[in-house]
């Protein structure tokens, strides 16, 4: 069975991912996250090699790229290392998150590298906004500088990978959030119409899915796991039958 690797969202830590890989250990699947350096304003080629370097080696594995990080998880899926046999891609997108803003990305240097906490509460938890999600949102921002929030920030509002979709070969798993108040509805869309083999789950949770929907999202994520490479009768229990996004009912959140 694949063990789960983890590229995370814009903090680049481990920190706000511990709850969801714990829960995935729980279910019987390994599940680890990378880490990019906190000091040092990359980009996603420059991230490339770095999160390459912390890939397994001779162990089967599923990546999954969480928001910033699923560009990045489309570059290394595009020209896969050995071991990879499936991918997940959370709450992510393939090109500027959120549309007309690309022009303006050499402006972010210039922004806040941490915008107001209810600002980021409201856009990123939504209603599932809790004091201990708030912390740690905070903590991890907090954790890394100022130089490498908005070089990344930078990234996503330049990057386009979507040439490189046709090139991803192997399963892939999108998980899309019913209450994602970050990304543009054509970012997913955009994500299940170019991948090759991508079946899509829609759980009820904010952009940080899997923060805020832990265990609906762990347990989609172990079900693609254990079904990748040899049974892909799992897209067939995670896809709605009309081939449109499934909604998991709104209590489970």
């Amino acid at each position: 069975m694949a063990s789960v690797v983890i590229l995370p969202g814009l903090d680049g830590t481990s920190a706000l991912l511990e709850d969801f890989c714990s829960t995935m250990s729980g279910l019987g699947v390994p599940a680890r996250a990378v880490a990019y350096p906190p000091d040092r304003p990359l980009g996603y080629a420059e991230l490339e090699p770095i999160a390459r370097a912390q890939l397994p080696v001779s162990t089967p594995f599923v990546l999954l790229g969480e928001s910033f990080s699923g560009p990045l998880a489309i570059r290394i899926s595009s020209d896969p290392p050995p071991g990879l046999v499936g991918v997940v891609l959370s709450t992510t997108f393939a090109r500027s998150p959120v549309r007309g803003l690309s022009p303006l990305a050499s402006l972010v240097r210039f922004a806040p590298a941490r915008p107001p906490m209810p600002l980021l509460s409201w856009s990123l938890l939504g209603q599932w906004a809790t004091p201990g999600l708030q912390r740690q949102l905070r903590a991890a921002l907090h954790s890394v500088s100022p130089a490498a929030l908005r070089a990344r920030a930078a990234a996503a509002l330049r990057v386009d990978v979507s040439g490189l979709l046709g090139l991803v070969r192997m399963p892939t798993l999108q998980l899309v959030a019913s209450h994602d108040r970050l990304l543009a509805s054509s970012a997913p869309a955009r994500l299940s119409t170019h991948l090759p083999s991508c079946r899509t789950v829609r759980l009820a949770g904010p952009h940080l899915l899997l923060q805020a929907s832990t265990q609906q999202a762990a347990q989609a994520v172990v079900a693609f796991a254990r079904g990748v490479p040899a049974d892909e009768s799992v897209f067939q229990s995670l896809a709605a039958p009309s081939g449109s996004p499934m909604q998991a009912p709104e209590g489970q959140a």
